[in-house]
Formats: C-alpha cells, sequence, structure tokens
C-alpha cells in the first residue's frame, strides 16, 4: 500500500548516511509523506507505532536494532545500505533516490522473515532475526554443552560456543563458522558449533517445529546468550536455555523483482561465466 506515514532510523557513523537522509527526506515530503526520525540504538519503544514503513539508512547492524519494535508493530523495514556488504540492506544509496517515489507510492513487495526465539532461566526471553549465539561468558573457556530437540538428546557439544540460526542469518555469523546457506522462505534453523573439538561434529537443519533445550554441563562456567550480537540475556548455572523458532515475523520491504540469488551472487562474489553474464 501507499507509504503515508515513514519512519527513518539512520546510523550517523555511516559514510555518506546523512546526505542519504536528506534526499529521502525532502522527497518522502514532496510526496506529502508524514516523517520521523531517529539516531538513536536500538531504536526507542513504540517509534514505530502507527508508521506504514521503516526506512533504515546503515548496515546490517542498524537493520537488526529495528528489527524487535518493526515486528512489534508489523511495519515493514525498508533498508538502505551505508554498511560493508548488507545482506539485510539491500536498496543500494544509488538506487533507492531513483525509485523512492516508486516505493512511496507503493511499487514494493513485502516479505515476512522467520525469527528465533530464546528464554533464559528466569522467564527473560528476546527475539532474534540472524542468531542465538551460546558461549562461555570468559571469551577464552571452552563450554560442554548438552542439547536436546523436543527433549530427544542430541549430543554433549564440547566447543566454542553454539550458534542457532535463523535462514536469514544463515549469511551471518553462522556462514564464518561453516554453516549451511539456507533459502530465507525455508521453515528450518540451524544449529552450528564453533570450533567444535569432534571434527563429525557440523551443523543441523531442524525443522519449524522443533523446541531446543540447552544444558550448561560445564562445571565452573557461566554461560552468555548474545541475541542479534546486540543483546543479552542472564543465564543461571543450572538452568536450561530454550530457543525456538518464533511464531511471529518480520516484514521487510523489497523490490518486487527481488531475486535471494542474486543477493548472494552479489554479495558472495560467486563467479563463473554464467553468473557473470546474468548478473
Amino acid at each position: 500500500m501507499p507509504i503515508k506515514r515513514l519512519a527513518f532510523v539512520m546510523n550517523q557513523n555511516k559514510s555518506g548516511a546523512l546526505e542519504v537522509l536528506g534526499r529521502l527526506r525532502e522527497i518522502a515530503q514532496a510526496e506529502n509523506v508524514e516523517v520521523k526520525e531517529t539516531f538513536e540504538f536500538p531504536v526507542p519503544e513504540g517509534f514505530l507505532r502507527g508508521m506504514d514503513a521503516c526506512c533504515v539508512i546503515g548496515g546490517d547492524g542498524t537493520f537488526l536494532s529495528a528489527a524487535s519494535e518493526s515486528t512489534k508493530w508489523q511495519v515493514p523495514i525498508v533498508g538502505v545500505n551505508r554498511g560493508t556488504l548488507g545482506f539485510l540492506t539491500t536498496y543500494t544509496a544509488e538506487e533507492i533516490e531513483e525509485i523512492f517515489p516508486s516505493i512511496l507510492q507503493g511499487g514494493y513487495s513485502v516479505r515476512s522473515r522467520g525469527l528465533i526465539e530464546c528464554s533464559s532461566h528466569n522467564g527473560e526471553a528476546d527475539i532474534a532475526l540472524n542468531d542465538v549465539v551460546i558461549k562461555s561468558v570468559s571469551a577464552s573457556r571452552i563450554v560442554h554443552l548438552n542439547v536436546f530437540a523436543d527433549e530427544e538428546f542430541v549430543t554433549t557439544y564440547v566447543c566454542d560456543g553454539l550458534i542457532f540460526s535463523t535462514p536469514t542469518g544463515s549469511t551471518a555469523y553462522t556462514l564464518s563458522a561453516g554453516g549451511p546457506l539456507i533459502h530465507p522462505d525455508s521453515p528450518v534453523l540451524s544449529l552450528t558449533p564453533i570450533c567444535p573439538h569432534a571434527l563429525s561434529n557440523r551443523s543441523i537443519i531442524l525443522p519449524d517445529s522443533v523446541e531446543l533445550r540447552v544444558e550448561n554441563a560445564s562445571a565452573d562456567d557461566q554461560l552468555g546468550i548474545a541475541v542479534d550480537g546486540q543483546r543479552n540475556l542472564s543465564t543461571s548455572r543450572d538452568a536450561s536455555i530454550r530457543v525456538r523458532l518464533s511464531s511471529q515475523r518480520l516484514p521487510i520491504a523489497q523490490r518486487t523483482d527481488y531475486s535471494h540469488f542474486n543477493v548472494i551472487r552479489r554479495k558472495l562474489k560467486w563467479s563463473g561465466g554464467y553468473a557473470r553474464e546474468i548478473s
């Protein structure tokens, strides 16, 4: 639908972001769009309430900072990349200015992305668009983690930590740890050990219905939980951590001709004669 109320979320530390914001603000005001903006991270609670869309200008970290509020109010995010790779912020600064009037008039498609929900010992819970990472709070310590899937014992991982990833997050931390690329529409989550001591420990792809439980089997270590690399949940030495796919979804506004594989080819610099020809 046409965008009449638009929120801008901008990372002013990104080169050129202020200039992009200024030009997009002018375009929006010329289209009689009500505009509000923030430079705060994470996005202030309630900031997106009543908005038709949220335009994030920065990198994927800026995008992630708006994900929770976007999910809460079901406000689609338009991601403009002023960072590096930008798997989430798929619009370039050059193209967004040209097609922004069309976007404001409704020239975009909304696709929903899966989220991971993680809860700790005291009922504290959070959602992640990319991943939930469980490690020792001591950076150099190896952890021993018992993992259960729907209360069925999987194994005890001896490793630097575990990454629980959505399909969207498969191009983030888990990719660096040897995890698989997963199409964002896939109803699954992945579990990837970080530097496991058993060479046979590899990523596991699990269905969207599964609930995972993690027990700390390290006698003298405290675990930490990082949510999208931006927020932390508190843990108890003896309590389990639960991870599952959330029933909530994040709406993302993308080009009507958006192609996931085109993004992958460009961002990961896949080569080959045919790939270069059609990119």
